[in-house]
């Protein structure tokens, strides 16, 4: 049975990495749901808790690209992730006393703003020779205390907030914001992760599998992103048509299936 656990632990960090590697953006959003229902976590907390985890290192071993590359705006990025290490912790434990189940049907509706958020085009503009000053220091606050809370309340990388949250603090080019915002998704994360684990609510064996997965997936994922670039835009409405898919089940499974 342990087995059978880690091949598919290591299955489903697989087909996360992947569909970040391929899509971008978006992908992570399935940790959670994968590790519940294909995985077999029977607690949604534990879930939360093991997704975030990964989730976390998932992202600083993608900042790593993004710095050589030298697309991430250090201040910027660091005065956002600052501010929101603060919303996570809170969002974190927020999340941890709200019902496994009530939490999952939230969850379910986080996903198919996701998946909204995914379809909707984005600005490409802005400065790229962008420079912190007060005001912007006290937009960046701002928003990302907003970002790391509803990130660490549902335990997700968040870049779907994050991403557009840092352009509207910054006015950085989504470039930039991109690379930016990997630093807040790995810190939110983290400060989710340790928080969970602190109630002893993170697997943290299925955890590794799941981020050894994820590495490989987004190996793959990344080298067909740039065989089927041409056709992003069509992959990306199918991811999104199955993130909601997978929502609809789990609003489903949490509200209609007898306790």
């Amino acid at each position: 049975m342990h087995s059978m656990t880690s091949v598919l632990a290591l299955l489903s960090g697989s087909l996360v990495g992947f569909s970040l590697g391929l899509i971008g953006g978006g992908g992570s959003i399935l940790a959670v749901p994968l590790l519940l229902y294909v995985v077999g976590i029977g607690d949604p907390h534990v879930a939360i808790g093991t997704s975030a985890l990964a989730v976390s290192v998932n992202a600083f071993i993608n900042l790593v690209g993004h710095w050589r590359a030298g697309t991430v705006k250090w201040p910027c990025a660091s005065v956002f992730a600052a501010a929101g290490i603060l919303g996570a912790a809170l969002g974190s434990s927020l999340g941890k006393v709200v019902d496994g189940q009530k939490l999952l049907a939230l969850f379910s509706l986080a996903m198919i703003a996701v998946a909204v958020a995914m379809l909707r085009p984005r600005a490409s503009g802005g400065d790229p020779d962008v420079r912190i000053t007060p005001r912007i220091a006290l937009q960046l606050i701002a928003v990302g205390l907003a970002a790391g809370a509803v990130s660490g309340f549902f335990g997700i990388g968040g870049g779907f907030l994050i991403v557009p949250g840092i352009m509207l603090g910054s006015g950085m080019p989504i470039l930039n914001a991109i690379g930016s915002s990997l630093l807040s998704v790995g810190v939110f994360g983290l400060t989710t992760a340790v928080n969970y684990a602190l109630s002893a609510l993170v697997a943290w064996a299925i955890a590794a599998e799941f981020i050894l997965g994820g590495a490989l997936g987004g190996w793959l994922g990344t080298r067909l992103a740039l065989k089927l670039s041409a056709r992003r835009t069509v992959l990306t409405r199918i991811f999104a048509a199955a993130i909601v898919a997978v929502a609809l089940y789990m609003l489903r499974r949490t509200l209609f299936t007898p306790a």
